[in-house]
């Protein structure tokens, strides 16, 4: 796609909305400038509202940062759900999935990476910028919006379930008796309110700190869930691989669990918004390093957890999923009181050094209307009131439907696009390989995958809740 088609798509996008950028989008200059890390270029080429904006205020990264981003980001709570989707579907089907997903993964990251870049003065560090300039305005923004929207605000609601109901479990773990000193409401708000404070950071850069200690909790609690089963093998008298439920439906779920456990895509452009690059060393460089060596930790983990924990405890995982607590109850019954507590805590703390992460997209388009409005940067008190509302947001959210981790497949397979469907199709819009070459054929073949994937697991997530049923606690955590 040229240049001038590209200014030309902006700026219809503008005019359409009488002269200011939609929700989530910002118009680009019409003579985009060649992109410079020393000047601190924008998407578009040094347009004012890119330096006032946090995902791209700091291009001040490196490989260092893109790597703790990238792991904080992809090592995500979703890992635990491995050894429970293995139990529903055996040893070789569940090997053979996640295989295949984590190479699918990979290689869909590497598009996003090279596509950053992929016109000549322009950095797309925005997902939903890069689904606009390949599918059109209209259809990039239906496409594209909800799953983004999903991936960021949805995250932070579920990692305010997730997180609220690890610490009532901790709390309870602690206590002497069965008495539960706070209610889950209660811990929600806690989670909530020290997540909204971690929040503050200006901008993506600044959340470098963060990240470091989220990706060595992730770590920590991924390497403490397979290494105590590991060293204790006194379970293993009683284990059994049998899987009880071959039906379809709970099938797909297990795929669908396994799935979802591949998290970030939707971080990718804006992680490396935050690197600089000019002609001499482009961003995909440097951001290709931190992909390679993050990943190769999050294979190490996520393989590590699924396999010694169902080797461990077999079909004793509740193949259902459900919230990580139930999960991490089989270590409150077989090990110490200080191996639990060991557990649970560094996964609170990863919880809450990932949320402004997955916050800051939301950030980012709230500043973005502020700015478009009033033409100048968001002072410190509009930033810092924005982000609370984000969180209250996000709270009440999680209060009123606590339930959503039970639909974590149903509503993941629609973000699933973004990960395995949308970046091969972008890569032929705008790359556009020679009608049934070798990329071509790959691409459309990966995405028609994708969405083939996508529609399997909405209807077997369907067939399940149909069959199962679901408790829907309303405004009852």
């Amino acid at each position: 796609m040229s240049e001038i088609t590209l200014a030309k798509l902006f700026d219809v996008e503008s005019q359409k909305s009488d002269g200011s950028p939609s929700f989530m989008s910002q118009t680009l200059s019409k003579d985009p400038q060649p992109t410079s890390g020393g000047n601190d270029d924008g998407d578009g080429g040094g347009v004012p509202v890119e330096e006032w904006l946090p995902i791209t205020e700091s291009r001040k990264g490196n490989v260092y940062t893109a790597t703790f981003h990238l792991l904080c980001s992809g090592l995500g709570f979703q890992v635990l759900f491995l050894p429970a989707a293995f139990a529903a579907v055996g040893w070789l089907l569940g090997t053979i999935v996640l295989t295949v997903g984590f190479a699918w993964k990979l290689y869909t990251i590497w598009l996003l990476v090279n596509l950053h870049e992929a016109v000549q003065g322009i950095r797309f560090s925005r997902y939903l910028k890069l689904a606009i300039a390949s599918f059109g305005v209209k259809l990039g923004k239906l496409l594209g919006i909800f799953p983004v929207l999903y991936l960021s605000g949805g995250a932070c609601a579920i990692l305010v379930i997730t997180g609220g109901k690890t610490i009532n479990q901790l709390l309870h773990i602690m206590s002497e008796d069965d008495t539960e000193p706070l209610t889950t409401v209660q811990c929600f708000l806690i989670f909530s309110i020290l997540a909204v404070v971690m929040s503050q950071f200006p901008n993506m850069n600044s959340l470098f700190g963060l990240s470091l200690v989220g990706s060595v909790m992730a770590v920590a609690y991924s390497t403490a869930v397979w290494t105590l089963p590991l060293a204790n093998e006194r379970h293993q008298n009683n284990v059994s691989y049998t899987t009880k439920d071959t039906s379809f439906e709970n099938i797909i779920n297990a795929i669908g669990m396994i799935a979802i456990a591949f998290r970030g895509n939707n971080l990718v452009l804006e992680i490396q918004g935050t690197l600089p690059s000019d002609s001499n060393n482009p961003s995909s460089k440097t951001m290709w390093r931190a992909v390679v060596i993050s990943h190769v930790i999050i294979a190490i983990c996520m393989f590590l957890v699924a396999i010694v924990v169902y080797w461990a405890y077999g079909n004793k995982i509740p193949a259902t999923g459900g919230p990580i607590g139930n999960y991490l109850k089989l270590y409150e019954q077989d090990y110490s009181k200080q191996a639990a507590c060991f557990i649970h805590l560094t996964f609170i703390f990863y919880c809450l050094c990932s949320y402004p992460i997955y916050l800051m997209p939301s950030c980012d388009n709230a500043e973005m209307v502020y700015i478009t409005k009033t033409q100048k940067p968001c002072p410190f008190y509009v930033r810092m009131m924005l982000r609370v509302l984000l969180g209250l947001v996000g709270f009440f959210i999680a209060v009123g439907f606590s339930f959503l981790t039970y639909l974590a497949v149903l509503i993941g397979a629609v973000g699933l696009l973004v990960t395995s469907t949308y970046p091969c199709f972008m890569w032929v819009s705008i790359k556009k390989p020679q009608r049934k070459s070798l990329m071509w054929l790959l691409n459309v073949l990966v995405g028609s995958l994708g969405v083939s994937l996508s529609v399997l697991l909405v209807v077997g997530s369907a067939l399940r809740l149909a069959d199962k049923g679901l408790h829907a606690n309303f405004f009852k955590p």
